[in-house]
């Protein structure tokens, strides 16, 4: 910790003050109820500018006859406001590059004369705006640490900062220049996903840039705040065929793409040498100093990154041919020394480099972009893993073993499989099974699930329990803290994997079983023990981003040069963000509209919402239900709450010592349920949201009763400590001034008492004995 003048502060020292914000300082806004129309109006809403006018003209005309006017005169005025907003500002910078190589002997390609616009937020400026930001004061690491289980003394890995590479970065900076002791180490993650925006940008590809930094706990990447920013889009030409497919156009686009990369990086790369003072969102100056962590790409981008020729792997020098032959860790000192020694030709044969490029890491300090790329779970696992490649070869061995008329009819069989699966919460439905031609990240999540259980009986146990092992490894590498025993566990199910895969070369399906997304599994227990848990370097985080601040914006402008007003609307939804924390910050955003009215006149109205349910009475919802003992379930049930300490066996209680209620009860349609899952992060601390359905009409499609898991031994672990039960009706109802929330349910049994050996799943079946309901 220092001051503004980068002194350091002796211990325990009190923050240096700060200009003190005035509670009714709403710069640039004039007062509360203006920034709240104008958050309203351009974040929440999404109001096109044609209706932000004639809504307010419509108010102008209402305020006519009381001499008043609104707060706005129209989207002008209510754009310039924003635009005026100095919180969280980064501007947008842009610059062009063009080709300055040899030109061809005759008449030039076109991309040799073309120049290529390229807009980009300072790095640096962004990485303040994260560090400056008080919503992360208290989640950001601010020194490598080990982390240890005490009961156990095994090592645990979560967040970036607990892995061995920011240890042995910053050992390696103050063997360097011992000069920076005591500043903040601030790991740089990058990431980049091409997308092709044919409409907008005149059949142009870009690929957008994003920043976050190894500071922040993995859940901030998750959740959707801004901690992951979009810092700039990499232009990528295209040629007409003619010119497209020429070794030398697709040299200038792999030389492009690294130059880019090294302009819009520029300004990290004096202060990867020499610290800067910077504020942070508890008001303490740090000195810092920068480093290239990670980058996320999937395996398409790490080609294009790393340099390397399609098929061979970026992380480790294994052979294409047999890429799952145990070989030594790739690095940039290697391959340097290897592209002095060989020429051209036997460097793409015999080595798999693309000797001919700059890197763009050559120009920053201690980079080594090998080390750098992150495993990609979404694309190389998740969709490349499952979707691309095991689910293509359960039809290849059909069609093999089978031959094409049969393979379609025990295809079909899976398909009515996969319709037929129960409503679970939270569980996808697929109405025409798997064969449809676009498939998201969430498509191949949902299928996964169901997938497993639809193969079983039409293929052999060992490609079944491929499958098993597979989606095990997936749960492992995504869990939130990755312990020494769950690496184990990741070594063991790895092997697993491999052995249970021979049955499709054994079989003649295939006869290699080596695509680098499958490969890539070799590597992620080092990986996990350089960057920590994996699920916060993952590229569906930038997935999201992508539908956030691109896609969703695209059809907010009108469609000709959109990229400059996605570019605007950016802005300014960061400043009205930035606004908001900072007026919250301030304790300016306490309370709802009205009570801030009423607070100011001096009254005081409660405006309480009503619930609009459908009201019955318990003889009636039994009868509804097909649940005859419903009255004396419900009998039951209110004798235990209000004798909590009575130990007697509810059945041998009799019914008429047991409290009576046939009243009204308030049925719902639905609940929302909110709990901890750290296998499937959302939100901040893994908090996770479900919608849990019971409505006798679901969207005019018929019923939808959803299935549910219910803790029934919090002490146990995993599914001992859960059942199953189908749930009939969500209904509360008062009984001696007591509200009670009650679900009817139909328990399901467990079928035995551990998982099925093959599928690795549970197999239950409902109930029909008297303890069903």
């Amino acid at each position: 910790r220092c001051d503004a003048c980068g002194q350091f502060l002796p211990a325990n020292s009190p923050p240096p003050p700060c200009a003190e914000k005035a509670s009714d300082d709403w710069t640039p806004y004039h007062n509360w109820l203006e920034f709240k129309l104008a958050d309203f109006l351009f974040r929440q809403a999404e109001m096109p500018a044609r209706k932000i006018d004639m809504l307010l003209d419509i108010w102008a005309m209402s305020l006519i006859g009381l001499g008043g006017q609104p707060l706005f005169t129209n989207h002008t005025d209510l754009y310039c406001i924003i635009d005026s907003t100095h919180v969280g500002h980064v501007k947008w910078d842009s610059f062009a590059i063009w080709y300055t190589g040899e030109e061809q002997c005759g008449e030039p390609a076109p991309w040799m004369s073309d120049s290529y616009e390229v807009w980009y937020h300072d790095p640096c400026e962004v990485i303040h705006n994260i560090l400056r930001s008080p919503e992360f004061a208290d989640k950001l690491d601010y020194v490598p640490y080990q982390e240890y289980d005490a009961s156990n003394n095994e090592r645990c890995w979560q967040d970036f900062m607990l892995g061995d590479w920011a240890w042995e970065q910053a050992d390696k900076i103050l063997s360097d220049d011992s000069t920076v002791t005591g500043a903040t180490l601030v790991p740089v993650i990058l990431s980049s996903d091409k997308m092709t925006m044919s409409v907008a940008t005149g059949q142009t590809d870009y690929y957008p840039l994003y920043l976050s930094i190894g500071n922040m706990c993995n859940t901030l990447h998750h959740a959707h705040h801004d901690a992951v920013v979009l810092i700039g889009f990499l232009a990528m030409p295209k040629m007409t065929r003619e010119h497209a497919s020429t070794l030398a156009f697709h040299k200038f686009k792999r030389q492009l793409f690294h130059s880019l990369l090294t302009c819009i990086l520029h300004s990290l790369h004096h202060t990867m040498k020499v610290p800067e003072t910077v504020l942070f969102g508890d008001n303490y100056y740090w000195h810092v100093i920068y480093a290239l962590a990670a980058y996320i790409a999937d395996y398409e981008e790490q080609v294009l990154l790393s340099c390397i020729v399609c098929n061979w792997c970026p992380k480790c020098l294994g052979h294409h041919d047999n890429l799952d032959e145990d070989m030594l860790r790739c690095c940039c000192k290697h391959c340097n020394v290897v592209i002095e020694e060989f020429e051209l030709g036997l460097l793409w044969d015999s080595y798999g480099i693309i000797g001919d490029i700059v890197l763009f890491t050559n120009d920053f300090l201690h980079a080594d972009i090998h080390q750098m790329l992150t495993p990609d779970i979404l694309h190389q696992l998740i969709k490349g893993g499952f979707k691309d490649h095991l689910v293509d070869l359960v039809e290849w061995y059909l069609v093999h073993v089978h031959g094409k008329a049969e393979a379609e009819k025990i295809l079909n069989d899976i398909d009515q499989q996969i319709v037929a699966v129960a409503p679970f919460t939270g569980l996808w439905h697929f109405p025409q099974g798997q064969h449809f031609k676009q498939w998201t990240g969430d498509d191949s999540k949902g299928l996964m699930k169901v997938y497993i259980a639809a193969i079983e009986g039409h293929i052999p146990k060992d490609v079944v329990c491929t499958f098993h092992v597979f989606l095990e490894f997936c749960y492992l590498i995504w869990w939130n803290v990755i312990t020494e025993q769950v690496l184990t566990e990741i070594d063991d199910v790895l092997s697993r994997f491999h052995l249970f895969c021979e049955v499709f070369w054994n079989t003649g399906v295939i006869k290699t079983f080596s695509p680098p997304q499958q490969h890539v599994m070799k590597h992620y227990h080092y990986l996990i023990c350089q960057f920590g848990a994996l699920n916060g370097l993952c590229s569906s985080i930038t997935e999201l981003k992508h539908i956030k601040a691109v896609k969703c914006l695209y059809w907010h402008t009108n469609h000709l040069q959109a990229l400059g007003q996605i570019f605007l609307i950016n802005q300014r939804l960061d400043k009205l963000t930035a606004a908001h924390a900072d007026f919250k910050r301030h304790g300016m955003l306490n309370g709802s509209f009205l009570s801030q009215a009423f607070q100011a006149l001096g009254t005081c109205t409660d405006y309480s919402t009503l619930e609009h349910t459908c009201m019955r009475n318990v003889g009636a919802l039994a009868v509804e239900l097909g649940v005859p003992d419903l009255q004396n379930i419900l009998c039951c049930f209110l004798h235990s709450q209000l004798n909590p300490t009575d130990a007697h066996d509810l059945e041998n209680i009799p019914f008429h010592e047991c409290p009576i209620y046939n009243g009204k009860a308030r049925v719902y349609n639905s609940t929302c349920s909110t709990f901890f899952a750290p296998s499937d992060l959302s939100r901040i601390y893994g908090m996770h949201c479900e919608y849990i359905h019971s409505s006798p009409m679901w969207r005019n499609a018929g019923p939808c009763f959803d299935c549910v898991f219910i803790v029934t031994d919090p002490q146990a672990e995993g599914m001992h400590s859960l059942d199953v039960a189908h749930v009939l009706c969500f209904f509360s109802f008062k009984f001696q001034g007591m509200l009670y929330s009650c679900a009817v349910v139909h328990w399901f049994d467990h079928v035995r008492d551990g998982p099925d050996a093959a599928t690795g799943m549970w197999i239950v079946h409902p109930g029909y004995h008297m303890h069903s309901l």
